[in-house]
């Protein structure tokens, strides 16, 4: 198949797959959720780097000596509602670059990145991204099996942390606005008046 090098060249009305977004060779930063493009903003604003760059940081901190990865955008996180995901499954619809992922199975990580749900991804809002963030990959990062995802509020400095049940349903935890606890890492603790400051 010939590469795209230019985005006019796509309908961005259509519907594409991982085999097709493999193939795009132009600047824009896309995303793919069920198969439907999304432009991802302009590069993000100082505010929204300083707060990804602290937790970035503290995640590191936290993760260092143990057997889980942290990613920061862009890394490449392949998702399928589908329980049966490979390298050459075709029918891979889904590609998303979070702004913070860590991953604790080493199985799903390949030299493109992650196939399949990270345990925790984090993602910050920004003017722009909002609604994509709060409801499209709210759905998805729930129905794809993402354990723990933070949503991260720079106006309210707020961060509202989702847990998947045992049901496979996102619970919202009492938002962190001093102190950001995980819960599937129940001893890291993140002062958010720094990550905030």
């Amino acid at each position: 198949m010939t590469p795209i090098t230019n985005i006019n060249q796509l309908d961005l009305n259509g519907t594409y797959t991982y085999a097709d977004y493999l193939l795009w060779r132009f600047e824009e930063r896309l995303e793919l959720i069920k198969g439907r493009i999304f432009k991802m903003s302009p590069a993000p604003n100082v505010r929204h780097q300083r707060i990804s760059t602290q937790l970035q940081g503290r995640l590191f901190n936290y993760l260092k000596g143990q057997s889980c990865d942290l990613f920061s955008a862009p890394f490449d996180v392949r998702l399928s509602s589908s329980k049966k995901l490979s390298n050459s499954n075709p029918e891979i619809y889904t590609v998303v670059q979070p702004d913070l992922c860590v991953v604790c199975d080493a199985s799903k990580l390949d030299e493109r990145g992650c196939l399949g749900a990270p345990d925790l991804i984090v993602e910050i809002l920004s003017p722009g991204n909002s609604r994509k963030e709060m409801d499209l990959k709210f759905q998805l990062y729930e129905e794809c099996g993402v354990r723990e995802y933070w949503l991260v509020e720079p106006v309210e400095n707020a961060v509202f942390v989702y847990v998947l049940n045992d049901m496979g349903v996102y619970v919202g935890l009492k938002p962190a606005v001093s102190t950001l606890r995980s819960y599937i890492f129940p001893d890291m603790e993140i002062d958010l008046e720094k990550v905030f400051a």
